[in-house]
This record gives C-alpha cells, sequence and structure tokens, in this order.
C-alpha cells in the first residue's frame, strides 16, 4: 500500500470517512499508526488545540512509570543487530578500535547532555549509564530516562561517524534498544557492574581466541566454534590477556568534566579512587 500524506483534522467524520478501511481491521491502529499524521496551524487553517478538549480523557490512558525513590537508576543501550551492522561495514575481528572510539564518543555526548549521570560502562554495542540515586530528572519517568539516553547516543553516532570511519562511509542508520534497571544500594550497583565487566572479559576472550583460529589458524568459523565449544557444566576461570585490558571502556564524571578510563571496576581500586560517585546516595 502506497503511503501518503495527509494534512487533516482528525476531529469530524471527514478523515474517518475517508479511510473508512481502518475499521476492518483487528485495531483501528494496525492501519492509522502506518500514516504519518501533521497537526499544523496555519494562516488559512485553525484547529483547536488538545488541552481542556473533551479528547483530554486520552491521557488517562498514560502509564504511571515514575522510578522508585532512593534507587539507582541504570539505562543499558544494546545496539539492534550489531553483528549484521559490523560485516557490512567491515569491522576488524576480533575488536575495531575505530567502533570502540566512537561509542565511548557517543557516551560522553550523552553524559555531557544528561548532567545527572555520574558513570557510564561500555563494551562492544552496549552501554550503561548510571543516573545519581536522587535524581528528579524529569520526575524520575523510566520512558524520559530510556528514550532521551537513546536518542542521544544514536544520533551522536550518526553525527560523529565520519570522524572515526574516515573511509568507510555509514552505509545505513544503527538502532539501539534501551532498558531502565532500578538497584536500590550502593552493592547492588557495583554487583551490576561487575557483572557487565565480566561477561566483557569472557566474550572478548572468547572472541579473540575464535577469530586468531580463523585469520591465522586457517580454520573456518565453524570449525573454531567446535574447537572452543565446551560443556555448560564446566566451569573456568578467565583473566584477561593483558594486551586486552584497552578494549573496556568505563567513563566518569569529574566535576563537570568527562574523562575515559581503562580500568577494572570489578575491584576496590576504582570505587576507592572515585568515592565521590557512591557518596550521592547518602
Amino acid at each position: 500500500m502506497p503511503l501518503r500524506t495527509r494534512l487533516c483534522p482528525l476531529f469530524g467524520q471527514l478523515w474517518w470517512n475517508s479511510f473508512r478501511f481502518c475499521r476492518k481491521q483487528t485495531s483501528i491502529f494496525d492501519s492509522v499508526l502506518r500514516l504519518p499524521l501533521f497537526a499544523l496551524t496555519s494562516e488559512s487553517q485553525s484547529y483547536r488545540p488538545m488541552a481542556k478538549s473533551k479528547f483530554e480523557y486520552v491521557r488517562k490512558f498514560e502509564t504511571d512509570d515514575t522510578c522508585l525513590p532512593n534507587c539507582w537508576i541504570v539505562v543499558r543501550l544494546d545496539g539492534r543487530n550489531f553483528h549484521k551492522f559490523a560485516e557490512i561495514h567491515d569491522f576488524a575481528k576480533p575488536n575495531d578500535d575505530r567502533a570502540l572510539q566512537l561509542m565511548s564518543k557517543c557516551a560522553e555526548s550523552v553524559m555531557q547532555e544528561l548532567e545527572d549521570i555520574v558513570l557510564a560502562y561500555g563494551q562492544s554495542d552496549e552501554y550503561s549509564f548510571v543516573f545519581r540515586k536522587k535524581s528528579h530528572w524529569f520526575k524520575r519517568r523510566a520512558s524520559k530516562f530510556m528514550t532521551h539516553v537513546a536518542s542521544q547516543f544514536a544520533s551522536s553516532f550518526v553525527f560523529f561517524w565520519k570522524d572515526y570511519f574516515t573511509d568507510q562511509p555509514l552505509l545505513y542508520p544503527p538502532g539501539f534498544d534501551g532498558r531502565v534497571i532500578l538497584y536500590p544500594s550502593n552493592q547492588n550497583l557495583k554487583d551490576y557492574l561487575s557483572w557487565r565487566q565480566a561477561d566483557c572479559h569472557i566474550n572478548n576472550l572468547y572472541n579473540t581466541a575464535f577469530w586468531t583460529l580463523v585469520t591465522k589458524g586457517n580454520l573456518t568459523t565453524s570449525k573454531a566454534e567446535e574447537r572452543l565449544r565446551v560443556e555448560e557444566t564446566t566451569t573456568k576461570t578467565v583473566k584477561l590477556p593483558k594486551e586486552q585490558l584497552d578494549k573496556e571502556i568505563s567513563v566518569t564524571r569529574t566535576r563537570n568534566k568527562v574523562i575515559a578510563l581503562h580500568c577494572d571496576i570489578i575491584g576496590d581500586q576504582f570505587w576507592e579512587e572515585h568515592s565521590d560517585i557512591l557518596e550521592d546516595a547518602s
């Protein structure tokens, strides 16, 4: 069905009569939301405002998504289908420094724009942003936290792309999904960040070994995967090689300046050196 743009009011029956097929759908929104609609005011046309009209009752359908008080608010972004994105844009394996630096630049942009963020941690195609425990930004509405972070990060990714991929044009816009998680205690927050960094260590070790077998061992991807396969019940202690330590990124705020750190956040040293981060909870 071709898309058509129509500038018209939705108050009366004219629009609905013109698109009677909407009423035949299982849900009216199945069809209506496929059409780009605009509510404009011009010298030749004026429409009644929504405020204080009989239609204002629809606001009651909005869900209250206020985050619980006295909790750390974490927004985690993940790249949408980034395996395909990395392949099409010819990312280096197992880690592309250009992509990692671009992701950190996007996180820096988010932190500069949203000052209630005290810490951000990133790996691969994901980034976690920690908002102050006592933040009252946008009345602590989860949807506002998530959409602002996701939109600022995604737009920064496109805006700064050319600064890091000078010889590779952006072939299509990337997407990022987001989620909001609440952590009531400082230990919960530290354990969350430790979980993400431990996950980074394990994935990075596997990817480094995998692509070494492919690029230097002349194995196919399926053979390399078979070589590295272990039983799920096997317990392995994994330590990140020293040469890979710069593949993990932690970003924190010092006064009004955002700085990037390459460090361990599982141990106590980072938290002791940056005790001001958790002081917000007191």
